[in-house]
This record gives C-alpha cells, sequence and structure tokens, in this order.
C-alpha cells in the first residue's frame, strides 16, 4: 500500500512536469487537447494500474486547457495567477485569468452537549475582518485548522485538544465544502461531536509559537443562534455547523 501511494505521488509530479514541458514547448504545435490525452497515454504505459480520479481535475477535464501557472506570492500560502481556456456551453473557447490562492485543506467542529444544550466555540484575533469592517477584528468561532498533511479527522481532534483544551475520541463528519470557491482551494471538513467536562484536559488557546491568542467560550446553544440573527457570529463555518445542529436536532436527549 505504501509503494503504491509513493507511486501515486510521483505519477503526479510528473503529471505537472508533462504540463509544465507542453506548454513550455509543444503548445505552438499541437492543441492542449491532444497534449491532456497523450500525458494520459503516456502515464497509463507507466502505471497501467493507476485510478484517473484520484489525478488532478485539470488533467481529466476536456473542457478546461490550462495555458500558464505563475505564481505571485509565495510567502505563507501561494498565490498563483492561472491563464487558461474554459469551453462554454455554446462549444466555443474562451481565454481567462484568474487568481487562486492556495492554503491547503482545513477541518472544523462543533462540539456540543446534550445535557447542558451548550456548544464550544473560540474567538481570536482575524486580521482580514478587521481590515472589512470588524472594529476590534475579534471573530467566534468553531474550532478549526489546516490539515498540515494529516486527514481530516486525526487534524481536527488535535487542533479541539490545542484550541479548546478537550480531548475527543470520537468526531462524525457531516460534510465538506468549498469556502470561497471563486478565489480559494480550500476545502473544509465539517465535523460535529459531543464533550463533557471530564474532557477538559487543559485550557487551550492554542499553540504559542504559532502565534494563536484563542479564547475559549461555552455558550448556550439557543444563545448562539440568537448571535447569528444580532451579528455576533458571523463566521460561515460556524453558521453552518450551528444550522447543521438546530436542523438534525442534535441538541434533543
Amino acid at each position: 500500500m505504501v509503494d503504491y501511494f509513493s507511486e501515486v505521488i510521483f505519477c503526479v509530479a510528473l503529471c505537472d512536469l508533462c504540463e509544465t514541458l507542453c506548454n513550455k514547448y509543444w503548445l505552438h504545435r499541437v492543441s492542449q487537447r491532444s497534449l491532456r490525452a497523450s500525458q494520459r497515454q503516456t502515464l497509463q504505459l507507466i502505471f497501467p494500474y493507476l485510478r484517473w480520479p484520484i489525478l488532478p481535475a485539470y488533467i481529466m477535464s476536456e473542457k478546461v486547457k490550462i495555458i500558464n501557472k505563475e505564481i505571485l506570492s509565495n510567502n505563507w500560502y501561494t498565490l498563483r495567477k492561472i491563464t487558461y481556456e474554459y469551453q462554454k456551453k455554446d462549444g466555443s473557447w474562451q481565454q481567462q485569468n484568474r487568481e487562486a490562492y492556495d492554503r491547503g485543506n482545513g477541518a472544523t467542529i462543533l462540539l456540543y452537549n446534550k445535557e447542558n444544550k451548550t456548544v464550544i466555540l473560540t474567538r481570536q484575533f482575524r486580521l482580514p475582518t478587521f481590515l472589512n469592517g470588524n472594529a476590534d477584528g475579534l471573530l467566534i468561532e468553531a474550532c478549526a485548522g489546516l490539515l498540515d498533511k494529516d486527514n481530516p479527522e486525526d487534524c481536527i481532534k488535535r487542533e479541539t485538544e490545542e484550541e479548546t483544551g478537550y480531548k475527543i475520541s470520537e468526531v462524525r463528519k457531516i460534510f465538506e465544502a468549498y469556502m470561497s470557491p471563486g478565489s480559494v482551494t480550500e476545502i473544509l471538513y465539517f465535523f460535529v461531536a459531543e464533550y463533557t467536562k471530564s474532557m477538559k484536559v487543559t485550557d487551550g488557546g492554542g499553540i504559542e509559537h504559532e502565534q494563536e491568542d484563542i479564547e475559549v467560550l461555552e455558550i448556550s446553544f439557543d444563545n448562539a443562534l440568537t448571535m447569528i440573527k444580532t451579528g455576533e457570529i458571523k463566521d460561515a463555518k460556524t453558521i453552518m455547523l450551528l444550522q447543521y445542529v438546530k436542523l438534525e436536532n442534535l441538541m434533543l436527549s
């Protein structure tokens, strides 16, 4: 299994290399559609057992032709300018330029207590909100974090303990979503889990060397829903999680 996935990773990298060489040296000679087919055929000869759906979507698509990828910034995460052609519904092709911000994928969770009808949220400073109308920059939100090469379940268990101080062993994935598909590549994995006081092992607050300064909040579920209406909670992932708990009646004993 390890050898298989190592070859898969190598194959994906080889795909990107093929695309770069194609774009740089062969673009004036053959169509991008032909290049896509050539890439697939070549790699299938190398790895005949490879399951193609796990490869990048742009390798699979016949409606999108990546012309060029340019890195604009790589200071914290990666901002790329993508030049591509897209086949419209009428069959014609249109060249477009877009910027895409790649910060990896993430996970988020709502901890809830059915007996006390409470949820665990956090409050921390978020610079982008401060730059766009949030007077103090503080945002109330559900625990969340980037995967950092973990699988979503392990990630969210780690983040829960680091941020909230609760050590949970069982989580349930409820769905996944693109949170800002017009500009950010991130997929966010959503989880819920029950918590009790006995699961509290630390004060939480985040990791100091990551410059996290997180306040842990235990709020009644009804109050949290009201805070959506009043605008005190305006973080999208948190609203989605609270609404899920409401719709699925998870607070009912």
